[in-house]
């Protein structure tokens, strides 16, 4: 299932490497692979969006959300397959599915371009355009380079997926950035984003496009009832914003846990309408929950931490 193409060069290139760096050097390197992984980047945002900077976290927060969507649409027109499954030099280290057979591709999903690549340059590209500081430009190219070598290291990605990757999310961040800037109402812009993302659901087969459709739907709702019944303000206080964020993603992987329940493993795993529906709902609910939702406990929460302290 899929298709194989690749260079002569990428395999060769990804088995010498994999032989230099050893246990050792695929280890450390493979850690970075979590920078670009979903508990991280949800901690990240949820420090920008409930403490730092509630603009900054919805213009990240856009651009990701595009991304989330973009890739796996590209994902699925291409269809090639991981390295591991068609050279058998190349090891597979990291499957992106633990649990499920790593030659399964509904689970471990297509190779091109590479999610962690263009994720990890859309959001922390983002966080230094917003920022427009230098420091945040240096760690944004040096972060991006060791999560997209990587990808290749664990043998999960060719150094073109990686490339292409990094490539898609330079793209997302001029274009989504310029878009955001441009259209005052936010409704005309989501709706925009939405509309490019709605021809997925015809052709889409990987799990990544429904839970980002999903994900897009329940960010954009949320935003959108935040600015209007919500109206949170951001803290820099230490104990306020620790709380928040520790609250905040006990209860992202709490829901994520929890709106599992109600479907069966193999009903959640049919690879059918119905399973790509629940994905989207489920993921939809959840991070409506946290985006617009949670945020309204943050003025009782501050206010009895602050009587206790007192």
């Amino acid at each position: 299932m899929g298709n194989t193409f690749y260079f002569a060069w990428e395999p060769v290139f990804m088995e010498w490497l994999q032989g230099v760096l050893g246990t050792t050097g695929t280890s450390v390197l493979s850690f970075f692979s979590n920078f670009g992984e979903e508990l991280i980047m949800v901690a990240i945002f949820g420090f920008l969006y409930w403490c730092y900077n509630k603009e900054m976290g919805v213009f990240v927060g856009t651009n990701l959300m595009t991304d989330l969507i973009w890739n796996p649409m590209i994902k699925n027109i291409a269809l090639r397959r991981r390295p591991y499954m068609d050279n058998p030099g190349v090891k597979c280290l990291r499957p992106v599915e633990k649990g499920y057979d790593i030659y399964d591709v509904n689970a471990q999903g297509y190779s091109f371009p590479s999610g962690h690549s263009s994720n990890s340059v859309t959001f922390y590209a983002s966080c230094a355009a917003f920022l427009k500081k230098k420091w945040s430009t240096i760690l944004t190219i040096v972060l991006c380079a060791l999560i997209g070598l990587s990808r290749v290291v664990v043998g999960v990605h060719y150094p073109t997926d990686v490339l292409c990757g990094w490539l898609l999310g330079l793209v997302i961040l001029i274009v989504v950035s310029y878009l955001q800037r441009k259209i005052a109402d936010k409704r005309i812009l989501y709706a925009i984003l939405l509309l490019i993302a709605i021809p997925g659901w015809f052709y889409c087969t990987s799990d990544d496009f429904f839970t980002g459709f999903g994900m897009m739907i329940g960010f954009f709702a949320g935003v959108m009832f935040e600015q209007k019944y919500v109206r949170f303000t951001e803290t820099r206080i230490v104990w306020r914003a620790a709380l928040r964020l520790v609250l905040g993603i006990g209860l992202f992987v709490a829901l994520n846990t929890v709106f599992k329940l109600p479907f069966p493993k193999e009903m959640r795993d049919a690879q059918d309408l119905a399973a790509h529906v629940i994905r989207s709902g489920r993921y939809m609910i959840v991070v409506f929950l946290i985006i617009g939702i949670y945020p309204l406990s943050f003025r009782f929460l501050d206010g009895k931490l602050a009587k206790k302290t007192a």
